[in-house]
């Protein structure tokens, strides 16, 4: 009987120790409690990652722009107008021409090959000058040239430009010939006051001889 009382009492005390160390502990860890809602910051062992949130500069080089800037500013001159072309020169007024004569006139040449003589047309002389005589020393060198002087030389009434051999249709080769003899200077077709079998020599002031 004695030793269950002393094994009771021996749980008792166990328990109440129990009790009492249990209470201890749990006021003190109470009064470590710190109010709701409040929490202490655990210090991290790391370096701070504050810095990490900055951006850091990329590594990556900026690309370039695909042309080059030029270093000097764009040009701001003016553009040359265009060339205007130059107004066309007035074209000289032609000159006032004589009025054209009905046949038209040719320069004697040379002759390629002489008329004989049996195919001369016969031909006639006339003066339209002041100077007495000329027409009969021209009819004169005229025969001396192999041609035939029909008639007598005579004066010309009228006004004629130069000195002329006339000549009707198919004749100008004669005329030509005949020019070149007496050194006259024009042939032109006859007038239509001339004959048409013949030609007709007129002389001039320009005549020289």
């Amino acid at each position: 009987m004695l030793s269950s009382l002393v094994a009771v009492a021996a749980v008792v005390a166990i328990v109440a120790g129990l009790l009492v160390l249990f209470g201890t502990r749990g006021h003190d860890s109470k009064a470590d409690e710190k109010p709701a809602g409040v929490s202490t910051p655990k210090p991290t062992s790391g370096p701070s990652t504050v810095g990490a949130s900055v951006p850091r500069p990329s590594t990556k080089p900026t690309p370039e722009p695909t042309g080059a800037p030029s270093s000097e500013p764009a040009s701001t001159a003016p553009t040359q107008p265009t060339e205007t072309t130059q107004p066309s020169e007035t074209s000289q007024p032609s000159e006032t021409s004589q009025p054209p004569e009905t046949t038209p006139s040719t320069q004697p040449t040379q002759p390629a090959v002489t008329i004989p003589a049996e195919e001369r047309p016969a031909i006639e002389v006339y003066n339209n000058t002041a100077r007495k005589g000329l027409a009969d020393s021209v009819a004169n060198r005229a025969r001396q040239a192999g041609w035939t002087v029909a008639g007598s030389p005579d004066n010309w009434h009228g006004k004629i430009a130069e000195s002329t051999v006339y000549y009707p249709p198919g004749m100008l080769d004669a005329a030509n010939q005949l020019a070149h003899d007496l050194g006259i200077g024009r042939s032109k077709g006859a007038l239509d006051n001339m004959k048409k079998d013949r030609l007709t020599v007129i002389l001039t002031s320009d005549y020289s001889g």
